[in-house]
């Protein structure tokens, strides 16, 4: 091993990723990176289930110099600190709901940023419940803190511990409209401005989709929900919609394989889902009365599975109509420009 080819890209800024899947990978902190429009990063894509290269529900936005992330789920830290994203620039984690393929690395993310330089607490933005993830957090993370903070702050590197916790922001909605609807904004920062939209994963409740609006360009989350109407009327000509997928007819197969095989207690479990999420078809109507320019399915349980293709996984999608969709798969990036019409879609190496 040449140690002095290491030092180099380290001190170039390279992230050094050994051989393996397994091994660790290891970042310098990069020079903020601002972006004039809004750079959406898919990091992790895939439902609960264990799927090989899908990380768990996680969404970057970059707008100007900031970074934004919509949950953060398992996996998901790994696969931001690889692609060197600008981790030090984060401001604030908007959390769907609670569940723990949505929040379980809202802690490391929190520790990571912290460590890459980020100056300030991270605001923690979510549903009632979201002291609770951010007081346990910071508590698990206490003594972490303390000893970095004591073996690595000295000369130009400071690591203040009081920038190193979440700091919750529980949003309390309005009352519903007559259709079952309601948005509030919950974050303003320059030319940004984020909306919390009440999506239904009952008995998950209260539970958030978001609207991020930039210079005239707008991305939109789901988060976790069955088809619901008034999140199209909330992503009203957004450019891009990023919705979950749950195919209803593999979910069946699944669960109906699991019972065979001796586990009704999963396939219970497995049967309980198809009430609370969308199917890929339902989807595709959301985006078709929103008006969106581009559809992009994501919180793929099914994927990686046996019986998963994308063809099997989306069929009947175009049935409903002309609509441009794409299913997403972890390291997907989607640039608008500000104040343009351009939707460029790319991939992280």
């Amino acid at each position: 091993m040449d140690w002095r080819k290491i030092a180099a890209a380290v001190a170039s800024g390279l992230a050094l990723v050994a051989p393996g899947p397994s091994q660790a990978q290891a970042q310098a902190a990069p020079a903020a990176a601002s972006y004039d429009g809004l750079k959406v990063t898919l990091c992790g894509t895939s439902g609960p289930l264990p799927v090989r290269d899908r990380a768990k529900a996680c969404v970057a936005i970059q707008a100007g110099g900031s970074l934004y992330m919509v949950d953060v789920g398992p996996e998901s830290t790994e696969n931001m600190m690889a692609w060197r994203m600008p981790m030090a620039t984060a401001k604030a984690v908007f959390l769907t709901h609670l569940h723990s393929d949505h929040i379980g690395e809202v802690g490391e993310f929190n520790m990571q940023s912290w460590v890459a330089g980020r100056p300030a607490p991270l605001a923690l933005v979510g549903p009632e419940g979201t002291d609770k993830v951010a007081k346990g957090f910071n508590l698990a993370y206490e003594n972490d803190h303390v000893f970095r903070n004591a073996h690595h702050e000295h000369g130009d590197v400071k690591l203040p511990i009081a920038a190193g916790v979440l700091a919750p922001q529980v949003v309390v909605m309005p009352p519903v409209d007559a259709q079952g609807g309601a948005t509030k904004v919950v974050w303003r920062d320059g030319d940004l401005t984020v909306t919390a939209i009440t999506v239904a994963h009952n008995p998950v409740t209260p539970a958030f989709g978001y609207r991020f609006d930039f210079k005239g360009r707008s991305v939109v989350i789901s988060g976790d929900t069955r088809k619901w109407p008034p999140l199209a009327a909330a992503a009203k000509g957004a450019d891009v919609l990023i919705h979950e997928a749950q195919n209803s007819d593999m979910t069946k197969q699944m669960a109906m394989g699991l019972k065979a095989m001796g586990n009704p207690r999963i396939s219970s479990i497995m049967t309980d889902t198809l009430t609370y999420h969308t199917t890929p078809v339902e989807a595709a109507d959301i985006a078709r009365m929103a008006g969106v320019k581009r559809l992009v399915l994501y919180h793929i349980t099914q994927a990686g599975l046996p019986m998963f293709t994308p063809e099997t996984f989306t069929k009947g999608m175009d049935a409903g109509g002309p609509l441009d969709w794409r299913i997403s798969k972890d390291g997907m990036t989607i640039e608008l420009p500000a104040g343009g019409t351009d939707i460029k879609f790319g991939q992280m190496p």
